[in-house]
């Protein structure tokens, strides 16, 4: 079981929120367009909890 920190599972839900409401956009300042996986979704809140300095798992490989 992977254990997240309190601050990096509330920026996770928040970025999720984004992704179904259709606002989360990927790459430098959204110019990669819209997110449409929900993979890529949680990815991008993993990547932005672990830069805050939030409790996150290391990458793999």
């Amino acid at each position: 079981m992977v254990i997240y920190s309190k601050k990096a599972q509330d920026k996770i839900e928040t970025v999720m929120r984004e992704f179904k409401l259709g606002e989360l956009e990927s790459g430098k300042g959204g110019k990669g367009g819209i997110v449409k996986s929900r993979k890529q979704a949680i990815a991008i809140g993993i990547s932005e909890a672990r830069r805050e300095g939030d409790k996150v798992p290391k990458e793999k490989g």
